[in-house]
């Protein structure tokens, strides 16, 4: 049975340096996940993937079944979840191309079903969130890009935003002001709902575009896609590496 469950974001649709074993497809009592699930072997070890998006990238950030994809990988018998994110760069050091593995998180968004614990309930149920990330699985993903010589910051804070539309100027400098350093629309409540179900989640994000306002250049998705095949080339390699370490 497979510990590990990947998450895959923009980006990152497919592992091509996954042996893919079978996949299966899933009903959960919240809905159908994202897609099928991939079950596969990766750095000589059994993991379960899953693009939150669709393999065909169609479903956007505030659609996405985030209680049915976690339920689907916890399961079928993960107990661990690296999460993989694109994310704007507001801190003047959060560049494309950059790996940083959050600490911290803030939630803007709204309307998205975001807990477990609201039916057939024997008590009001709440979880401590204190930290959002599992440290241990943090240290690992840290450990694996010194490995590799790969660049990496140690501990943002990522502003999870509702999407599916970029950010304003303003509202990029509301997110600083508050303490953000990195922004993306799908860190919530995806990392709830793993603590809710006591599973160990971190985020492996890479840096797609300066957020809002913070670049001189005018923001293409060319330029983000060409930012991202780079990172994500990145993502492959960092998680070749964790697994056996985990």
């Amino acid at each position: 049975m497979s510990e590990l469950g990947i998450i895959g974001g923009t980006g990152l649709t497919n592992l091509e340096n996954l042996e893919i074993l079978n996949r299966e497809i899933v009903q959960t009592p919240y809905g159908e996940p994202s897609g099928p699930l991939t079950h596969g072997r990766l750095g000589g070890k059994e993991v379960l993937f899953l693009p939150r998006h669709g393999y065909g990238h169609t479903i956007p950030p505030h659609k996405v079944n985030y209680r049915a994809n976690i339920y689907a990988l916890r399961d079928a018998g993960a107990r661990q979840i690296v999460a993989v994110a694109a994310v704007g760069g507001i801190r003047v050091d959060m560049l494309p191309g950059r790996i940083v593995v959050p600490d911290q998180i803030i939630d803007y968004t709204w309307s998205r079903v975001n807990t477990f614990f609201e039916e057939g309930l024997s008590h009001v149920t709440h979880i401590d969130f204190t930290e959002p990330y599992d440290a241990g699985l943090r240290q690992v993903l840290l450990a694996s890009c010194r490995a590799l010589d790969i660049d990496v910051v140690d501990g943002a804070t990522y502003a999870a935003t509702q999407g599916p539309r970029l950010e304003t100027a303003a509202e990029i400098d509301r997110l600083e002001r508050d303490g953000c350093d990195i922004v993306g629309m799908t860190g919530m409540p995806e990392a709830a709902l793993a603590r809710e179900l006591e599973l160990a989640y971190a985020t492996l994000a890479v840096v797609a575009n300066e957020a809002a306002g913070r670049s001189a250049q005018p923001l293409t998705m060319e330029m983000i896609e060409q930012n991202l095949n780079a990172g994500m080339a990145k993502v492959r390699r960092i998680l070749a590496e964790a697994i056996p370490r985990l």
